[in-house]
């Protein structure tokens, strides 16, 4: 019976024999038989001891309830308890230290053994980096079937327990008090082990975990080992509702220790990345969005329902399931699946320049060499949508209406970023995988996210928009929120120091680890040429790249505060109210340098210093100044044209650049009319007349309405007309000329309907209005 396994058989044998021998004590030859019985007896107790210990690596139904109902006769039932409790913290001792013993041993190839007389924790710090993941799989694999079983074995008590209470303990003879006081001790044992025998897992994981330093590990590996984890912690939750913190701690500390290390790496590659970027456009469809790059397809898993509505009802069944019915009789949650092939699905850069489709290849062809285009059509190469939206495709009909559109159709609409925005967006995605998975570190992993976007800033305004020139006309074309924002970044990112000091402190040095050093422009990169308007296609690639980065942080806000811990919130709602809103603002200072370059102001004030402008007759005819200026205006277009074939100029873009110019334009009229010696008022008169010309012919070339600054020059021309007490109001109104055009504007008009004393009185006026201004 024994050797068929059939234990509750063999006692029942053997107790009516001791009952048989019992009844016929008194032959001496019995009673040693009665002895011999018990012997037999015992030995089947250690038997079945080791029958109950195989229950911890497979639990079997039909073992079980025999190695239960032998206990049951034997009246042992709570022995047999506490014994399973101890058999289950013996198989988690011995399961981990044999796995990783054999990993340990096949890396080391030799047949020493060593190995074997080590403590696990120092057995645990020999895995090879190879090893460590199958390793940690194994592990897991390994302690889920511990778990399983035991799951079971408390599914069995629960079922018999309800069974019994059923059939009313009829063939039992114990009495019914004892069979309850046992189920119940039963039960709390089994309950208490749960947290137990999780918490003996825990320990063992951890101890795997921190053996090995894994900063050295490549990004996915590392992921997989958190996914492993996390799928680990999983199981805790479901097996006694642990929220595994031994478990978190291990792998914040992992975690946080890797982080600063891959981000410290990126950071200089990033540097790297931004010197070596030519500012060249990066060819991407004009359908592209950033969850159609591979890392992030895990924004897509999490939103699968709304994909499919017809596999919703599935997928929302079997989220209920825990993953101990799941896999309770077949399989195990922690098989590895090798899914590293999605990478090759990823497909968003346009070929060629054109999008793939036929139909559409054919349509731009067509257009390109339609040369019945009038040539003022040809000329407005603004693209009138801002360049948001993505155009999904364009048929020939839209192409043959959109007359006034881009020149370079194939480019239509496309996003404009460069490689290192598209590696900048890549990161993001592996930043936000990696806080997916590790709540805890949310906070460090987005405050480096945002280090990335700050660096990214600071780059493309130290390469172009620094002008300190710009800073001290006082125009205010960085808004104080974006000096703010560059300040803060330099002071806490850029390494501004050029040799290490040897006398700093060691915090200093510490800190100096964080920083990173100012990125210098590619040499490749040439912004003095006229004729390519100062660089100003890698000046639209690179400030337009990062309008379209924040546009891509901005997308990503709900799924950055969803993770974020609400101590921290205030942190991230500062990081986009005060740096991802400002990238567009760098456009003013950037493109204004162009437009300081673009027209030749100086030459200008050279002209207008030639003309006579006391005249004493009306003049019919302007003077020549005007034509030289529209001639340099004409020359921009053409060039902001030429420009407009290699990159798009977005709308906004154009608009700035052409508002910047007119201002610029007509500011330097208001000085040129404010260098006047000499005026009369039909001199006045000829000032409107040339500026009237200069309108009439601008508007002509720009679509931009009203014309900037036009009331600046046309307030200034018209106040010489002022009588004494007038002119004083007006010069307290009229903060925004010079000290020195005002001055002009009294001095000229002397001796015509202004007298000496009231000169005075006036240029005191100006002096008042200056003196707070110094």
């Amino acid at each position: 019976m024994l050797e068929e396994e059939d234990y509750p058989g063999a006692i029942q044998l053997c107790l009516e024999c001791q009952k048989a021998a019992s009844t016929f004590k008194h032959y001496s030859c019995i009673s040693e038989l009665n002895s011999k019985l018990q012997d037999t007896l015992e030995q089947i107790e250690e038997q079945l001891d080791v029958a109950l210990s195989k229950i911890c690596k497979n639990f079997d139904i039909n073992h079980y309830t025999k190695v239960q109902q032998a206990y049951r006769l034997l009246g042992k039932t709570q022995t047999a308890m506490d014994q399973l409790h101890m058999h289950f913290t013996q198989a988690i001792h011995n399961t981990v230290f044999q796995v990783v013993l054999g990993y340990v041993e096949l890396c080391a190839g030799n047949t020493d053994t060593k190995f074997q007389k080590l403590q696990y924790k120092d057995l645990c710090t020999h895995i090879t980096s190879d090893s460590y993941i199958p390793c940690l799989a194994d592990l897991c694999k390994a302690l889920w079937e511990v778990m399983l079983s035991y799951y079971r074995t408390m599914e069995w008590h629960e079922k018999h327990d309800n069974e019994d209470t059923t059939s009313a303990s009829e063939g039992s003879n114990m009495s019914t008090e004892e069979t309850n006081f046992d189920r119940g001790y039963i039960k709390k044992k089994l309950e208490h082990g749960l947290t137990r025998i999780w918490q003996d897992v825990q320990l063992k994981v951890k101890t795997y975990l921190l053996g090995t330093d894994l900063s050295i590990f490549k990004y996915d590996d590392f992921i997989f080992v958190l996914d492993i984890i996390s799928r680990l912690m999983q199981v805790g939750e479901e097996f006694c509702g642990s929220k595994s913190e031994v478990l978190q701690e291990s792998i914040r500390k992992q975690s946080v220790n890797y982080f600063k290390n891959y981000h410290r790496t990126r950071l200089d590659e990033l540097r790297m990345f931004l010197e070596n970027e030519t500012w060249e456009l990066c060819p991407v469809k004009s359908n592209f969005s950033i969850l159609q790059l591979h890392e992030f397809k895990f924004m897509e898993q999490s939103r699968s329902p709304s994909v499919s509505p017809s596999k919703q009802p599935a997928s929302t069944s079997s989220k209920t399931e825990t993953l101990f019915e799941q896999y309770c009789s077949v399989g195990n949650p922690f098989e590895i699946h090798a899914n590293h092939n999605d990478e090759e699905t990823e497909d968003v850069l346009a070929s060629n320049g054109y999008e793939s489709d036929e139909q559409e290849k054919s349509a731009y062809q067509e257009y390109d060499s339609d040369s019945d285009v009038p040539e003022e059509l040809k000329r407005d190469y603004v693209d009138e949508q801002t360049g948001d939206a993505p155009v999904k495709s364009v048929s020939r009909e839209t192409l043959k209406s959109r007359k006034k559109s881009d020149y370079s159709l194939n480019k239509v609409n496309a996003p404009i970023l460069t490689n290192t925005t598209l590696n900048v967006i890549r990161l993001v995605g592996k930043y936000m995988q990696m806080m997916n998975i590790l709540k805890p570190i949310a906070f460090d992993v987005i405050h480096f996210m945002s280090q990335l976007f700050d660096y990214y800033l600071y780059a493309v305004y130290t390469f172009f928009g620094r002008n300190d020139s710009l800073e001290s006309t006082g125009l205010g074309l960085s808004s104080s929120r974006l000096r703010t924002t560059l300040n803060r970044i330099q002071e806490s990112l850029i390494d501004m120091e050029v040799a290490a000091d040897p006398t700093a402190t060691l915090t200093a040095a510490e800190e100096r680890k964080e920083k990173v050093p100012s990125p210098h422009l590619s040499h490749l990169v040439v912004l003095a040429s006229g004729d390519t308007l100062y660089g100003l296609a890698e000046r639209v690639v690179a400030t337009e790249s990062l309008v379209f980065l924040a546009e891509q942080f901005e997308f990503l806000q709900p799924h950055l505060d969803a993770v974020m811990p609400a101590v921290k919130k205030p942190f991230l709602q500062q990081f986009y109210s005060q740096t991802v809103s400002t990238a567009s603002e760098l456009r003013k200072p950037i493109y204004w340098i162009v437009a300081g370059k673009a027209i030749d102001y100086e030459q200008m004030l050279l002209l207008m210093a030639n003309v006579k402008w006391d005249v004493k007759e009306i003049m019919s005819q302007h003077n020549i100044y005007v034509d030289a200026l529209l001639k340099e205006f004409e020359q921009f277009n053409r060039r902001l044209n030429e420009v407009s074939k290699r990159v798009r100029i977005p709308l906004p873009v154009s608009n700035i650049l052409w508002e910047h110019c007119i201002r610029l334009a007509n500011r330097t009229i208001v000085e040129g009319y404010a260098n006047v010696k000499k005026c009369s008022n039909e001199g006045r008169a000829l000032m409107q007349l040339d500026f009237q010309q200069f309108l009439m012919k601008l508007e002509k070339l720009t679509d931009i309405r009203p014309i900037p600054d036009k009331e600046f020059v046309e307030t200034y021309i018209k106040a010489y007309y002022l009588t004494e007490n007038d002119m004083e109001r007006w010069i307290k109104e009229h903060r925004e000329y010079s000290t020195k055009q005002l001055t002009n504007l009294v001095n000229v008009c002397l001796g015509s309907h202004i007298n000496k004393k009231a000169r005075q009185k006036l240029l005191a006026a100006i002096d008042d209005i200056d003196r707070p201004k110094r």
